[in-house]
C-alpha cells in the first residue's frame, strides 16, 4: 500500500492537485493508495496516529507545496514544520518516506537533508512515485532508475535528473481527494494545462520547479479534468499554469476545446498570463471559454525595470491588456514587483502613476524579490560579493545566507523605509494592495493577513466561509467595495471562484 500525505495547512485551504494526480497515477498502475489529508484536520497528530494504527504502507509520500509564503516582510517559513511531520510519521511506521512538490523541487537535496526524509522527487511525481514504489518491492532496489529521485547513499545525498516527463499526460479523474470540500473551504478548484517555462526572467524559479521547457497537455485531457471537477460541483477554477498564454496557440486550443464541450457555460475560471502575447482574438476566445479574470505578470511599467527583470513586454502592451479585458467584462489585475535591482524612487513612481492611468481592477504592489538559487537574480547579486554584505538583503535570520530560508532583496536606493515610500506613492488608492511596513515578524504577519498575502489571511477565509468565490485578488478587491468586472454574487447556485498561489506538484 502507498500512503500519500498532504501537509499544506495554509489558509485558505488549497486543494492538493499534485497529490490528486499522483494518487490517480498510482492507482492506475495497480497500487493500492490511500490519501491522508492533514489540511482540514483539527488535530493533525491524532489524524496521523489513527491512520497508521491500521495502515501498513510500503511507502509514504509527503507533498510539500510551499517552502515559504514568498512574501516580505512576513517571511513565513514552512520547512521546520515539514521536518516535524516527517519525524511524526517515522515514529508511526517503518515505511520509507519520500517528499515531493513544487516548492520542494527548488531545494530538493537541502530539504531532504533538513527534513530527514529517506527520498525526494524533484519534478513531476506521477511516474517517479510509481517507479520508486516498484523498485522498493524488488530484492535489489535501483534508486538510479527513478527519474528525479534524491536518495541517501551512505553518508551523502545523490540525485537523478529531474522528473520532467514528455509528453505530458496527467490523470484527469480528480477523484482522490475531496475537491468539493476544498471548494467550500478554499473557494476554488485548480487545473493545469501544461508545465514548465522556457523564459528566463531575472527572479523566477518556475524553470527550476516545473522544468525549463514548456510541456503541453492535450487540450482534450485538460477539458476532461475541468468536466470532472464540474461534475463534483467545483465550477470555479484557477488555471495553475505559470502563464496560460505561453504558448498562445495552446491557450487558444484549450479555450476552443472548452467551448466545444460546452464547459465555457458551466464553469468560470481565472489564469495567470504574460502581458505578451495577448490580443483581441485570444481575449475573445478566453471569454467564450468562461474566463472571468486575468492576473498579468506586469512587474513594472518603467522601461529600465522591465529590462532589469528581463521582461519582453512594454508599458503600452500593459495598457492594451487592461483595455482588452475591460472591453470584454473580464476582471483584471496587474502584479507588480517593486524593489528589484536598479529600482529607484523615480522608477517606482513611474510604475505607480502608469498603473493608475491604466486603471485595472486592482494591482499588487509586492515589495521585495525572493532570491532563489540558480536564477539570474542570484547570479547578479553573487557577482557583487558575499550576499551577507549586500545592503539590499532582507531576511529574518542571522549568520550565513541560507536561500532555503526566506531571503529577499530590496533596492537600497528606495531608502530606509521602502514600504512607506511605496505607500506614499500609492496615496491610499484602493485599487492597490500595498506593501506592509517592515516591522517585527508578528506585526508584519498581522499586516499581511489583512492585505495581499494569502497565507493565513483571516479576512479572506471569512469571506469564503460567507460565500465569496473568485480569484483571491478578486475577492479581496470586492471586499473593499471597489469596482470589479464580472463580480460573482454569493448565491446558493453560484458560490465559486479561485486562485492557488502555485501548482501543488508531486
Amino acid at each position: 500500500m502507498l500512503t500519500l500525505i498532504n501537509t499544506n495547512r495554509m489558509a485558505p485551504l488549497v486543494a492538493p492537485i499534485g497529490l490528486d494526480y499522483v494518487a490517480a497515477a498510482a492507482r492506475g498502475a495497480g497500487i493500492r493508495t490511500e490519501v491522508l489529508d492533514l489540511a482540514p484536520a483539527a488535530d493533525p497528530a491524532s489524524a496521523l496516529r489513527r491512520h497508521f494504527a491500521s495502515a501498513r504502507p510500503r511507502l509514504v509520500g509527503v507533498t510539500f507545496r510551499n517552502v515559504d509564503d514568498c512574501f516580505w516582510p512576513s517571511a513565513g517559513w514552512f520547512v521546520p514544520a515539514l521536518g516535524e511531520t516527517v519525524a511524526a510519521v517515522r515514529a508511526l511506521t517503518d515505511a520509507p518516506i519520500v517528499v515531493g512538490g513544487v516548492g520542494f523541487s527548488i531545494f530538493a537535496e537541502e530539504i531532504v537533508r533538513q527534513a530527514g526524509a529517506d527520498f525526494g522527487v524533484r519534478g513531476d511525481g506521477e511516474e517517479a512515485v510509481v517507479r520508486l514504489y516498484r523498485e522498493l518491492q524488488g530484492s535489489r532496489p535501483r534508486p538510479e532508475a527513478v527519474p528525479g529521485l534524491v536518495w541517501r547513499d551512505g553518508g551523502r545525498l545523490r540525485s537523478n535528473p529531474p522528473a520532467w516527463g514528455e509528453p505530458l499526460a496527467v490523470p484527469a479523474a480528480r477523484d482522490a481527494i475531496d475537491n468539493a470540500a476544498y471548494f467550500r473551504l478554499g473557494g476554488q478548484g485548480a487545473v493545469e494545462t501544461k508545465r514548465g517555462c522556457d523564459r528566463r526572467c531575472l527572479y523566477c524559479a518556475d524553470p527550476l520547479a516545473k522544468g525549463p521547457r514548456v510541456r503541453l497537455r492535450d487540450p482534450r485531457e485538460a477539458a476532461d479534468e475541468v468536466a470532472a471537477l464540474a461534475g463534483q460541483g467545483v465550477d470555479v477554477l484557477h488555471l495553475a499554469d505559470s502563464e496560460f498564454n505561453l504558448p498562445r496557440d495552446h491557450a487558444t486550443a484549450v479555450c476552443e476545446e472548452l467551448v466545444r464541450r460546452g464547459l465555457g457555460r458551466r464553469v468560470r475560471w481565472y489564469a495567470y498570463l504574460a502581458v505578451r502575447p495577448f490580443d483581441a482574438a485570444l481575449a475573445d476566445a478566453m471569454r467564450r471559454a468562461g474566463c472571468a479574470g486575468i492576473n498579468f505578470t506586469a512587474d513594472s511599467a518603467a522601461e529600465a525595470m522591465l529590462a532589469a527583470y528581463r521582461q519582453p513586454h512594454g508599458r503600452d502592451e500593459i495598457a492594451q491588456a487592461v483595455r482588452l479585458c475591460r472591453e470584454r467584462g473580464m476582471a483584471v489585475m496587474l502584479d507588480l514587483l517593486l524593489g528589484g535591482p536598479d529600482e529607484t524612487p523615480a522608477t517606482a513612481a513611474e510604475t505607480i502613476r502608469f498603473v493608475k492611468r491604466a486603471d485595472p481592477d486592482c494591482a499588487g504592489a509586492a515589495l521585495g524579490v525572493r532570491i532563489y538559487p540558480h536564477t539570474a537574480m542570484y547570479e547578479r547579486l553573487a557577482a557583487g560579493g558575499p550576499l551577507e554584505t549586500n545592503p539590499g538583503l532582507r531576511r529574518r535570520y542571522g549568520g550565513p545566507v541560507d536561500l532555503v530560508r526566506p531571503t529577499f532583496y530590496i533596492s537600497p536606493a528606495l531608502g530606509e523605509r521602502p514600504a512607506a515610500l511605496v505607500r506614499d506613492l500609492i496615496g491610499g488608492d484602493p485599487r492597490f494592495f500595498e506593501p506592509a511596513e517592515e516591522a517585527a515578524p508578528a506585526a508584519a504577519a498581522e499586516a499581511g493577513a489583512a492585505g495581499y498575502n494569502y497565507n493565513d489571511n483571516t479576512p479572506l477565509v471569512e469571506a469564503i466561509s460567507s460565500g465569496a468565490r473568485g480569484a483571491y485578488w478578486h475577492i479581496l478587491r470586492q471586499m473593499r467595495g471597489g469596482r470589479a468586472a464580472d463580480a460573482v454574487p454569493a448565491t446558493a447556485k453560484q458560490r465559486r471562484r479561485g486562485e492557488p498561489p502555485a501548482y501543488a506538484g508531486g
